[in-house]
């Protein structure tokens, strides 16, 4: 990972720099923490997961403390207000027990999104409905410190933000309804909206909104570092053979839910072992690197690139049929896989499967068949492709 932000002007780079500091960004990944559509599905994934914990986690404290507290009612106002405000809290506890139930779902970003949004709702909505309860009450010192007390509540829907990985437009979208119940509450008790009045509450909820907007960006961060640290082959950028499988199981299904096309070609790095043996295995990690490099740059936006264990790489090519596939290979071998460390040009076994053609049941099955092809490649000479049906793509002379 970059350890600067490049290509702005210097004081935008220094500055965002030392933001996140001690975890450097690049400016491309400070654009990403800004909106939330640029990241991966492992990324999102995660994200939603954690999101999905923590709300769990906040509405099972809260389902205890939220009844608890209504002995302070019982104090502080008379009956029947006070028998009122019990059965909002313990309605209140209801729902946050039900969003602290460990359903059995996928943890989608939707998901995630939704039952955060019913968490935030939950202390603002109480608070409208005590103005209505309390209203015209005849209040002691007490009862109108608790007043003031529950007028607080917008607020501690936007300090809650701090703790969930969100992007900047994420945290203002979650923060526009607390601002909302808080200039409702305003009118409700009989205070139309003032600049002077009101101005300071909403200006310190707008800091409490970018303190948590820097949290939640610093959390979505430092946990998309983790994420792509284990998902990405630190030697090659390419993915991890765990997450590459995770990826491919994805898009196999949704393949064949769609009845859409889905290859795999399984490239096998020519005569590797003889770069270690001969001239060392910093020039055999260079060999990785820049097969690598010249195979992401003839791939697609969507194609994936996996290092499926040591010279062995594996393309997701998706929505690709095999004559699509034939058409990437013969574009990646004429574009070349770098040189050896001798200067020789390096070459590649390739076996190529598409989930139609293959009648492949699943994702392994489309691996099995892409890896048996790769090493008919190699019995029958290397530097060539076996595609599916028993079309041979031949690059040059056979390779002894």
């Amino acid at each position: 990972m970059s350890s600067t932000i490049t290509g702005k002007p210097t004081f935008t780079r220094t500055f965002a720099a030392h933001l996140f500091a001690p975890i450097k960004i690049t400016w491309q990944q400070f654009i990403d923490l800004l909106v939330p559509f640029r990241h991966s599905p492992h990324i999102r994934n995660h994200a939603a997961s954690v999101t999905i914990s923590r709300v769990q986690l906040v509405a099972a404290l809260f389902a205890v403390l939220v009844p608890a507290c209504a002995v302070l009612d019982w104090f502080v106002f008379p009956f029947p207000e006070w028998a009122q405000m019990t059965g909002m809290r313990m309605t209140a506890a209801l729902v946050f027990v039900l969003l602290a139930w460990p359903w059995e779902s996928g943890k989608s970003r939707l998901q995630a999104d939704a039952i955060l949004m019913a968490l935030l709702l939950v202390p603002p909505v109480f608070y409208l409905m005590s103005i209505r309860v309390i209203s015209g009450l005849e209040l002691s010192e007490s009862g109108k410190l608790a007043a003031k007390l529950y007028a607080l509540m917008p607020n501690i829907v936007l300090a809650g933000l701090a703790i969930f990985p969100l992007t900047a437009l994420e945290v203002l979208l979650f923060s526009l309804p607390a601002f909302a119940f808080a200039i409702i509450g305003y009118y409700m008790n009989g205070q139309p909206l003032s600049l002077v009045q009101h101005g300071p509450e909403l200006w310190l909820m707008v800091l409490v909104m970018g303190v948590a907007m820097f949290s939640g960006m610093s959390q979505l961060h430092y946990m998309a570092a983790l994420v792509n640290r284990a998902m990405v082959d630190p030697l090659t950028g390419a993915y991890t053979r765990r997450s590459g499988g995770e990826t491919l199981d994805l898009l196999f299904r949704l393949a064949a839910l769609q009845n859409a096309p889905l290859s795999v070609a399984f490239i096998d790095l020519d005569k590797f072992k003889s770069i270690n043996d001969t001239f060392g295995h910093d020039e055999g990690d260079k060999a990785l690197r820049a097969l690598s490099e010249k195979l992401k740059d003839g791939l697609r936006k969507g194609d994936v690139l996996v290092r499926w264990g040591g010279e062995e790489f594996v393309a997701i090519l998706n929505n690709t049929d095999a004559p699509g596939a034939k058409i990437v290979i013969e574009r990646l071998r004429e574009a070349g896989f770098g040189n050896r460390p001798d200067g020789k040009p390096m070459t590649a076994s390739i076996g190529v499967a598409e989930r139609g053609v293959d009648n492949a049941r699943d994702w392994p099955e489309l691996i099995e068949a892409a890896d048996h092809r790769m090493y008919e490649a190699k019995k029958t000479g290397r530097d060539r492709a076996v595609l599916p049906g028993g079309d041979v793509m031949v690059f040059g002379p056979p390779i002894e």
